[in-house]
């Protein structure tokens, strides 16, 4: 599970990284939470990318409200093809959560103990991420989930699950619309990046 992350570096940095010219305001933070707006890339009908800030708790289309989106700040990458909730984000709206560093909780008998799980150059990366659109009368909201795999060996001791990170140079791959399901599916399954 990822339920909290950090992003920290500056608009400039974000956009050398993700090759962009601009950015919408977004709120630097050591201790991002769901349920709030986190910074994301998506691909445009044009093949353009563009920075967008959603909402972090998936909403799908078709629900009636938006209540439950607290349930939905992450998917799985086994099932994300195939569940309901995910299943059209992940076929037409895959999205890159930009993010400097996660947090998982290792339990102890004496309680739990945090981790901050960064790169040693603290540098930025993206998680997988897929993105959905609901509207209902005059309410819109965008949305998105991190996608979380089997923790890789050595975040094993900490956590059983951590969110699945993508190499730069399979940005692209993830977010291109042409990208067949299967394919999408085998990024997930053959890159839990370790950072």
């Amino acid at each position: 599970m990822c339920g909290r992350f950090q992003l920290t570096a500056s608009p400039e940095d974000i956009a050398e990284h993700f090759q962009l010219t601009r950015l919408p305001k977004y709120q630097p933070s050591y201790n991002i939470t769901p349920a709030r707006k986190i910074l994301c890339i998506v691909e445009l009908e044009d093949k353009s990318l563009k920075a967008v800030n959603l909402f972090w708790g998936l909403v799908p289309s078709w629900s009636k409200d938006t209540k439950n989106s607290h349930h939905l700040i992450n998917a799985r990458a086994e099932t994300v093809h195939e569940k309901p909730s995910f299943r059209t984000a992940f076929h037409k709206r895959r999205c890159l959560i930009v993010a400097q560093g996660f947090y998982e909780w290792q339990k102890l008998e004496s309680g739990k103990q945090a981790f901050h799980i960064h790169r040693q150059d603290n540098q930025l990366f993206a998680f997988a991420g897929v993105w959905e659109h609901w509207q209902q009368e005059q309410q819109t909201l965008y949305s998105c989930s991190v996608i979380t795999t089997e923790a890789t060996e050595l975040m094993q001791p900490i956590h059983d699950r951590m969110p699945v990170i993508l190499p730069p140079d399979h940005y692209s791959n993830w977010l291109d619309k042409y990208t067949s399901v299967d394919q999408a599916f085998m990024l997930l399954d053959n890159l839990a990046y370790a950072i």
